[in-house]
């Protein structure tokens, strides 16, 4: 399965895999038969009511569908409600959240895509691509991928130190279980959501706590897991004192 890596806001590299043809289809499928009920009740209300009042229901309904996709796209980060049922995702090619430029971009190529070739310029393009995108993907510079990242999280949260190793903030051992899962917590949170909020307040919080001040290329992701590797090695290196 073709990948691509995002480095995040905190200058971690994150593996996700690109969106397949498949989900790409099923997820097409999802959004489409979500209008299918409406147009049975069109048919209901065209045997009932005068032909004024179903033709604008008509147009009320064509609209939504011909702005669906940006509308859902722009609002709910790059999602249809195809798109989340099948766990994927439009981004930026940087591994940004795509912006509204790009979104519309994409979503005017549709015409190109979708409509214009019958879907076999789209599926063409995805066939052909690198990165599996559709020419619309190519133009706004974005990519559908798999909400789920491919780099586990205890690989993450948690590194294997070298004995060797010189713990960088010793203080670290003043940290309790409790504060070390809500660091994991917090790193799990940011990976999955992109929310660096929880990032900076966890870290003052714990700067404020051991009375530390962050080295001037450290970040506050980066002060993160190094505590929890600052942690796991003298709590390592205690254990076997213990033992010996």
């Amino acid at each position: 399965m073709e990948t691509i890596t995002v480095q995040t806001t905190q200058n971690i590299d994150i593996d996700y895999e690109i969106g397949g043809i498949g989900e790409r289809m099923v997820a097409l499928i999802i959004d489409y038969a979500i209008f299918l009920p409406f147009l049975i009740i069109g048919a209901i209300i065209a045997s009932s009511v005068g032909n004024t009042f179903t033709a604008a229901y008509y147009i009320l309904i064509l609209a939504c569908f011909a702005f669906y996709d940006l509308l859902c796209e722009t609002f709910f980060n790059g999602q249809s409600l195809g798109k989340r049922v099948m766990k994927i995702r439009v981004i930026s090619l940087d591994g940004r959240r795509a912006k509204f430029s790009q979104y519309l971009l994409r979503w005017l190529f549709r015409i190109i895509d979708l409509g214009g070739s019958g879907y076999l310029a789209g599926l063409v393009s995805i066939i052909v691509t690198d990165k599996s995108q559709r020419l619309g993907d190519l133009v706004a510079g974005t990519i559908l991928v798999r909400t789920v990242p491919r780099t586990q999280m205890n690989k993450l949260a948690y590194i294997k130190t070298e004995d060797s190793y010189e713990p960088v903030f010793p203080q670290a051992i003043q940290l309790t279980d409790r504060d070390i899962s809500l660091i994991h917590e917090v790193i799990e949170s940011y990976v999955k959501t992109g929310n660096s909020v929880v990032v900076y307040n966890l870290a003052d919080k714990i700067r404020g706590h051991l009375g530390l001040n962050l080295p001037p290329n450290m970040n506050s992701m980066q002060f993160l897991q190094t505590l929890l590797k600052d942690y796991s090695h003298i709590t390592s290196s205690s254990d076997l004192l213990i033992s010996n």
